[in-house]
Order: C-alpha cells, then sequence, then structure tokens
C-alpha cells in the first residue's frame, strides 16, 4: 500500500508552510511593549528608576507600572526594603514608604 503523503511532499510543502504561518503570527502579534497613549507625554521607566533613586538611593529590585503609576522597589544600604510609588506622567514621587 502507498502511503498518502510522501516525504517529498512534506518537505517542500508543509515545512515552509508552517514556517511562514510562524512569521505572520511573530509579526501581526501584539507589540513587546506598551506605547504610551496618545497625548500624553509621560516618563520612561529609566526615568523613574533615576527618580527613585534620588528620593532613597539604593539597589534597584524591581519596578512594574500599573495604571499612571511605576512602583519601584529598592533596597537600601542597611536592608531595607522600600516602594515608591511615581507618577508615569509627570515624574512627581507620590509615596515612598
Amino acid at each position: 500500500m502507498k502511503p498518502i503523503f510522501s516525504t517529498s511532499l512534506l518537505t517542500y510543502f508543509l515545512a515552509p508552510g508552517l514556517v511562514l504561518c510562524l512569521a505572520l503570527c511573530l509579526a501581526l502579534g501584539a507589540p513587546a511593549y506598551a506605547a504610551p497613549e496618545p497625548g500624553t507625554a509621560g516618563i520612561s521607566q529609566q526615568q523613574a528608576v533615576g527618580i527613585a533613586q534620588s528620593v532613597h538611593p539604593g539597589r534597584v529590585l524591581s519596578v512594574k507600572q500599573k495604571g499612571n503609576v511605576y512602583r519601584v522597589k529598592s533596597l537600601s544600604a542597611n536592608g531595607e526594603v522600600r516602594i515608591i510609588v511615581i507618577d508615569a506622567s509627570s515624574g512627581n514621587v507620590l509615596s515612598g514608604r
């Protein structure tokens, strides 16, 4: 009995089709970064880190953006962990506990 699909059919038609499908999925997928909303000139994550370190110097452990604020977690020289909350649109420090 002869197989329905031969090796050459799989090699020449199926593999390039899968590669093309994968390339299209990657190209048309969501961007890898969150673009700022139109009309708002906010600060970058790097700027938020700089602002946080100017208020409370230390080693930055993490930076997360939630809504319109950055939460910068840092470790001070004496071992104290602080979370500095910074407004993402103005760069103002909202809290530093």
